[in-house]
């Protein structure tokens, strides 16, 4: 079986050790496309996987936009190499709409297929990809006026890919909130947000009716102290192990049903804890577009 694993843009480094931890065996580089043809696996470096990738061998342009349309519809093209010819393909395939995200707006769930010219007569291809978004990347219409700063984007993108997010009625507790980018958006579909920092919250985050805040650190909550909620969110600045430790207590409290945090390295990428947080039970581990030297972390039902 042929797997393809397209590294998020700038982190192509830690895809590869990531593979190699894994014992994948990558037998082409392609930009920043690594082909395997071992065991598939979760990478959470990868901003896109093509699972079941097939190799075809085209004859001329027109052969090949018909031997992907016969496959299916909807396709978007990664093009590192070859790229006027590639760009005639693409031409002669049906247009696929990326139009940005508007607030509160979730993934396309039609099938979006990959495709890359190897050669000029070999079209990678795989009908299936674990993104919705083309090449992983997702484009939101960005709201500069209430959010306090744009760290409000890795929740939104996340919201997105689950195509769920918290409403009206609904518990959330956002850790290490300050200034109130992520409580502003857990906010916004009605759920009461506890936010827990040491620093204040922006001004148009603690005046919304449905935010509390309370001042402290984030590491010294007692669960036993919280009432159940319904998301757990932080975007906390921790060391990976010291945030996992965290993770851990409050998921063994059996107080929190779904989890988002965001996993922050500094320096090297320690992707032993990485490992560690992509084992908890029901965790999705991965790179968001929005993110950038860290990953996502997400445990949803999990009470």
């Amino acid at each position: 079986m042929t797997t393809a694993y397209l590294a998020a843009e700038g982190f192509e480094r830690e895809l590869d050790e990531e593979l190699g931890r894994a014992g994948v065996p990558i037998g082409l580089h392609h930009g920043r496309l690594r082909v395997s043809e071992g065991r598939p696996v979760h990478a959470a470096w990868a901003a896109n996987t093509w699972w079941d990738a097939e190799m075809i061998t085209v004859g001329s342009i027109g052969d090949a936009a018909e031997q992907l349309r016969d496959r299916q519809r909807n396709w978007v093209a990664y093009l590192p190499e070859h790229r006027g010819r590639a760009q005639l393909i693409a031409d002669k395939l049906p247009h696929v709409s990326a139009r940005p995200l508007e607030l509160g707006q979730v993934a396309p769930d039609a099938p979006l297929g990959s495709w890359t010219l190897l050669e000029r007569d070999l079209v990678l291809a795989a009908t299936s990809c674990s993104s919705p978004f083309p090449n992983g990347v997702a484009r939101f219409v960005e709201d500069r006026v209430g959010p306090p700063s744009r760290a409000y984007l890795k929740l939104w993108e996340t919201f997105a890919r689950l195509r769920r997010q918290p409403g009206p009625g609904e518990r959330c507790l956002d850790l290490g909130a300050a200034p109130g980018g992520w409580s502003w958006l857990l906010a916004r579909n009605g759920a009461h947000v506890t936010a827990v920092d040491r620093a204040p919250l922006a001004d148009q985050v603690d005046r919304l009716a449905n935010v509390t805040f309370q001042r402290g650190s984030a590491f010294s909550l007692d669960p036993a102290d919280v009432d159940p909620v319904d998301w757990w969110c932080s975007d906390i600045i921790a060391y990976p192990e010291r945030l996992l430790d965290l993770v851990t207590r409050w998921l063994g409290s059996g107080r929190v049903r779904n989890l988002v945090c965001t996993v922050k390295f500094q320096g090297a990428t320690d992707h032993g804890v990485a490992e560690r947080f992509a084992a908890l039970p029901g965790a999705q581990l991965s790179h968001l577009s929005q993110n950038k030297h860290e990953l996502t972390c997400v445990v949803l039902d999990a009470t």
